[in-house]
């Protein structure tokens, strides 16, 4: 098997509803396991919260996501960014347009000193992306 890095988001009680709204942005295909399936909850309250959720998008592109049982402490994800980038427009301007909905722009998807379109937001659950669009040079600044 290939190495992999993908994105693993820890949720409090929603990761269900995040991972349908991602569902609803990149496409693909969804599984989600509960804790009750794996016979993994203390807490009866947690039974039906996931235990691992995945999102394998039709363009290769993995996010995985759980819902951190009530006795564990979330952790503090305000340290990441998720970040888009490539050169597709029409697709990465449709996944902003799908993640701001209900979210808050940090910074507007516009031209970039670098010659790309960039923009940052934070989505309806709290989980901050960057968009980078590469312009006519290609150059896709921040890691395409």
């Amino acid at each position: 098997m290939t190495t992999r890095l993908n994105p693993y988001i820890s949720f409090r009680d929603t990761a269900r509803e995040a991972l349908e709204f991602y569902h609803g942005v990149f496409g693909g295909d969804l599984n989600m396991n509960t804790f009750a399936e794996f016979q993994m909850s203390e807490d009866p309250a947690d039974a039906d919260k996931i235990m691992h959720g995945q999102l394998d998008a039709p363009n290769g592109m993995t996010l995985m996501a759980a819902d951190t049982p009530s006795s564990m402490d979330v952790q503090d994800t305000s340290n990441i960014t998720i970040s888009l980038s490539g050169d597709d427009e029409s697709q990465l301007r449709g996944f902003w347009d799908k993640l701001a909905d209900g979210g808050s722009v940090t910074v507007p998807l516009e031209m970039a000193p670098w010659g790309d379109h960039f923009g940052q937001l934070t989505d309806r659950f709290g989980v901050a992306w960057m968009v980078n669009i590469a312009g006519q040079g290609g150059q896709g600044g921040q890691g395409s």
